[in-house]
């Protein structure tokens, strides 16, 4: 997901793939403590995923301040 897909969404759909990234971080932790992971580069690229939507989301409700 690139920064610029990010700014074009409205901040419910934000909230909305904050929510998704999050519980997919969450599968992913579970299974690499389980050791079915078989990609563990998927875990870093969530968190960054989630970090981009998090700081849109961060700098919108900024703006309004």
């Amino acid at each position: 997901m690139k920064a610029s897909q990010v700014r074009d969404s409205t901040t419910e759909e934000l909230k909305d793939k904050e929510r998704e990234l999050a519980e997919q971080l969450f599968a992913l932790r579970l299974q690499k403590v389980t050791g079915q992971l078989e990609k563990p580069a998927r875990v870093r690229q969530v968190r960054k995923d989630l970090a981009r939507v998090l700081t849109i989301l961060r700098e919108r409700q900024n703006e309004g301040k």
